[in-house]
């Protein structure tokens, strides 16, 4: 492999793991927030499906020598920051609309528009080895049908 393809297939591999920990970690505080038995089991369902993509990117990773760890890097501290963030508004929009489910799912809809564009960014690295391509495209439908039932869920209440 050359260095370029190295680069930017570890930056791609990378932020997929860091939106998926995102994902699962902003999922978790949803579902803490929730009343409703049925989005509470589906906000977890959410949750452990992000887990199972890190895990499942991790080992994709490792097959061709990528350390997916980056917390000492630039990049890690600016994600950290981010995925920071974007739970900080889950809590906050919970706080301000008193867990406000219609609030939270809205939120939950948004980091999901936010992964998207990470995937697609992903996909769009010329030199991706097939079977991680098709981890993230398949990945990357999973978040999609995910937003979508989100979205049914909010206009349901």
């Amino acid at each position: 492999m050359n260095s370029n393809f190295e680069e930017k297939t570890f930056r791609a591999v990378n932020d997929l793991v860091e939106t998926a920990k995102a994902g699962m970690k902003g999922y978790e505080t949803a579902a803490e927030n929730v009343e409703n038995p049925q989005i509470k089991a589906e906000l977890s369902r959410l949750a452990q499906q992000r887990a199972s993509f890190v895990s499942e990117l991790e080992t994709n990773a490792r097959q061709y020598g990528i350390e997916t760890r980056n917390d000492n890097t630039v990049e890690g501290v600016v994600m950290d920051a981010a995925n920071a963030v974007h739970r900080g508004w889950i809590n906050l929009k919970s706080a301000i609309s008193g867990n406000s489910t219609s609030a939270i799912l809205n939120e939950c809809e948004n980091g999901d528009a936010a992964a998207l564009k990470t995937y697609e960014e992903a996909l769009k690295v010329q030199d991706l080895p097939m079977d991680v391509r098709s981890v993230i495209e398949r990945q990357h439908h999973d978040i999609l049908e995910a937003k979508n039932r989100l979205t049914t869920l909010k206009t349901g209440m």
